[in-house]
């Protein structure tokens, strides 16, 4: 697709100051460190930086032009020479008018992701089993939001039969924001938990707000709901489209049997549509893989793709960085390194794989706090405790503040000797102490929360335990 700064000008309701209107835009950039020469800039701006600060810099970096919502007269006439510089109300809005004119002009068919657990990981397998037969195009990262979504779809000027992108929100209106910018044709629902219930009232708040997905829908429209969520399911209901449903309750349209767990090494199990059924092997961890990859079956099998295609990739599925990576370090360490986020769900399913692994000398967890759960805080983290005391751990270290050392505390209630559970204020600390309290023949699962950077945990004990 070619953008001639006209497009873009009706496409975002803006007014043309100067430039060419049938000059070509060959990309586009928010951000002055990343532009590229030619680059049309867009103002954005955001709550902690105003990117009408840097549009001399754009300018003057090669930019082709800027979008901007304020006066641009202070620039000096050398610098905006030639340019085009288009003014709008609002540049967030124009960013997204932009994205969903594109998306509209594409013709490639949109498949959003939303969920409380698993979006990003949904979101990979779909896009890996649809490119079996499709050109594919997949957000990057977690550009979830209201500025990642918009620039995700941009993309699809460089050609694409299907967009796979990812809707998230930690307030209500939000998804139906993002619904109203992606236009999708299929909509992924994977689940709802405790995620983000420092915003919300109640976990029903936060199912309330994730059905938002389901605005705007037609008789056209496609849902794939998870049948497991009772949460999911009762707001489904009412869709007005074709609902496909996925999980282990019988009479879904895809369904999971025979599950065998496999530790680090993931899962099998028999994955049933009304295409026929197959062995699946899937090397990613916990059961909520197993349902992130029926859901992916089933957008899959919507656009075609045999079934015995996507057993063959499933074989080959990875996880993203930091999303449950298996290191094997020097000493025979094995590290899981889960240390994007955590929550509740996410994080008792990572303790649910270490408490079916046998095949290691001992079983550590170093687990950070989880943020954004209110006043539940502590006793999501509680609960948490008590299931890693169950999980067979020979060592707990937890990392935070408070929440996290009630969830020690919670562990040793249930069972843990109390010199057992460790506490550290900062992942820095906790580097320190795991780089020593871990032992060769050891497996340890490294969470927490993006704040609380486990990473770091990760980091050290590669240069403990060096390959």
């Amino acid at each position: 697709m070619t953008l001639t700064v006209a497009d873009i000008v009706e496409a975002v309701g803006g007014r043309l100051l100067s430039g060419d209107g049938k000059a070509v835009v060959p990309g586009l950039s928010i951000d002055t460190r990343t532009l590229e020469a030619g680059d049309l800039y867009i103002a954005i701006r955001g709550e902690r930086f105003d990117g009408h600060a840097f549009v001399e810099a754009a300018l003057a970096g090669g930019a082709c032009g800027a979008v901007v919502s304020q006066p641009v007269g202070h620039l000096p006439p050398v610098v905006v020479s030639g340019r085009a510089l288009i003014v709008v109300p609002d540049t967030t809005g124009a960013l997204q008018r932009l994205a969903r004119w594109v998306r509209r002009q594409s013709g490639a068919r949109v498949v959003v992701i939303t969920g409380s657990v698993g979006k990003t990981t949904t979101k990979d397998v779909t896009a890996a089993f649809l490119g079996l037969r499709h050109r594919v195009m997949r957000s990057s990262g977690n550009l979830n939001n209201h500025i990642g979504l918009p620039l995700s779809l941009l993309e699809l000027r460089h050609g694409a039969d299907v967009a796979v992108v990812e809707l998230g929100m930690n307030h209500a209106g939000e998804i139906s924001r993002l619904v109203a910018i992606a236009d999708p044709d299929v909509r992924v629902w994977t689940n709802v938990a405790e995620v983000h219930i420092e915003f919300f009232a109640s976990i029903d708040a936060i199912a309330d707000a994730k059905a938002e997905v389901l605005e705007g829908a037609t008789a056209t429209t496609v849902l794939v709901a998870n049948a497991d969520d009772p949460r999911v399911m009762s707001r489904a209901g009412g869709f007005p489209g074709r609902v496909l449903t996925f999980g282990t309750a019988p009479g879904s349209t895809v369904t999971a049997s025979e599950v065998e767990d496999l530790g680090i090494d993931g899962m099998t199990a028999r994955v049933s549509t009304g295409a026929g059924s197959v062995r699946v092997q899937v090397p990613l961890l916990g059961r909520g893989n197993l349902q992130n990859v029926l859901a992916a079956v089933a957008v899959a099998q919507e656009f075609g793709v045999g079934l015995a295609d996507i057993a063959g990739r499933a074989t080959t599925l990875g996880p993203a960085s930091h999303r449950g990576d298996v290191i094997r370090l020097g000493g025979g360490v094995t590290v899981v390194d889960d240390a994007y986020n955590s929550n509740p769900r996410a994080l008792q399913g990572a303790l649910g794989v270490m408490a079916s692994e046998r095949r290691f000398t001992r079983r550590v967890a170093v687990l950070g706090e989880m943020l954004e759960l209110g006043e539940q805080a502590v006793l999501l983290h509680e609960a948490c405790g008590r299931t890693a005391a169950a999980s067979g751990l020979s060592l707990l270290l937890t990392v935070g503040g408070e929440p996290a050392r009630a969830m020690g505390r919670a562990a040793v209630q249930a069972g843990m000797s109390e010199t057992a559970v460790r506490h550290a204020g900062s992942s820095a600390e906790a580097a320190e102490i795991a780089a020593t309290a871990v032992h060769a023949g050891d497996l340890v699962l490294v969470k927490g929360s993006r704040g609380i950077r486990t990473e770091r945990v990760v980091e050290r004990l590669a240069t403990a335990f060096p390959v």
